[in-house]
């Protein structure tokens, strides 16, 4: 079992956590053989602030500039054109958390790279969120039946499971997207609140690593 690890909070919906997906893969890439890493789906747009994106469209017009000048990630024609010039399409964290949720339970090594997948699904392909269909298309690119995966998200086990990953980082008070946490056998560390660059990141793992390490006389 190893000793430590890496706990990372997004939600598919913020375009911020877009823009550190390829932080994240590097991080997940470098230390995967020695740190467990966990995806949180943080459910950020969920109850009354689902909706048509049309209504937070002007904000978006401008945000997503701010995160492509910021991370180097490109926001696609396929969401620009269809979904936000459109302003039809239902903007709902759930869909896309319960595909996360139904993969755990495959595939939990390979969460951070599908929640990178979901993320470019919605931010550069285009699929409207709520078309629970279009996950399975996704999932299917790593090897899972695409029909049966869809099936799975609707499954009462899974709606359950997502609500209650909810719920656990609503009470660790996680309100920004994304986090990242790091433990290890005795502490909870915040290695990430916000957009930040790898180099940044990987200070901070080392040097949890090295306070971590048993001490030799």
């Amino acid at each position: 079992m190893k000793k430590y690890q890496i706990i990372y909070i997004y939600d598919a919906l913020c375009g911020w956590c877009y823009g550190f997906s390829p932080v994240m893969q590097q991080i997940h890439d470098k230390y995967k053989e020695n740190i467990t890493f966990t995806v949180l789906s943080g459910g950020m747009v969920t109850g009354a602030r689902v909706g048509p994106i049309g209504q937070v469209a002007a904000y978006i017009r401008e945000a997503y500039k701010t995160v492509e000048s910021h991370t180097g990630v490109c926001f696609g024609e396929g969401f620009l054109h269809d979904i936000l010039e459109k302003g039809e399409a239902i903007f709902n964290s759930v869909p896309p958390a319960r595909a996360l949720t139904v993969f755990k339970s495959y595939l939990p090594e390979q969460a951070v790279a599908f929640a990178g997948v979901l993320q470019k699904a919605i931010y550069d392909d285009g699929i409207e969120p709520e078309n629970l269909a279009a996950y399975g298309k996704y999932a299917a690119t790593f090897g899972l039946d695409p029909a049966y995966f869809v099936l799975q998200m609707q499954q009462n086990q899974y709606v359950d499971a997502t609500e209650e990953e909810f719920q656990q980082v609503a009470e660790w008070g996680i309100q920004g997207f994304p986090t990242v946490l790091m433990a290890t056998s005795n502490q909870l560390y915040l290695i990430a609140s916000g957009y930040a660059s790898f180099e940044h990141m990987d200070t901070i793992i080392q040097q949890i690593l090295q306070e971590a390490a048993p001490t030799t006389r």
